[in-house]
């Protein structure tokens, strides 16, 4: 496992655990949502409904607030769908994030 000590191994267990848990979790929402489908698209798979979500990035823009790099496409609305997530909501949490990110800014 390459760790050094008992509790660094304890530790990596649990963590592989819990990760297993939450692609569990993915891969049986990703699972549902097909079924209710017509047609099973490709980005319904564990891998690559998580490959599209990690396109949903913010950046700081010039005037120093962090935004949105893109829009939610529909294929990330899909699978946010499944989650009870909406663009709307993927929006409030980047603009909370932005502001926490610029409070933190102002005060260095």
């Amino acid at each position: 496992m390459r760790v050094c000590s008992e509790e660094a191994l304890s530790s990596k267990i649990f963590i592989q655990f819990i990760a297993l848990i939450l692609r569990s979790r993915i891969y049986t929402a990703l699972k549902d949502k097909c079924e209710k489908m017509l047609k099973k698209p490709n980005y319904m798979t564990v891998p690559a409904a998580l490959k599209e979500l990690e396109k949903i990035v913010m950046i700081r823009h010039l005037d120093g607030f962090y935004r949105l790099d893109h829009a939610v496409t529909a294929t990330q609305k899909t699978i946010l769908d499944e989650f009870g997530l909406s663009e709307g909501s993927v929006r409030n949490q980047a603009k909370e994030i932005g502001k926490t990110l610029q409070d933190r800014t102002d005060k260095d």
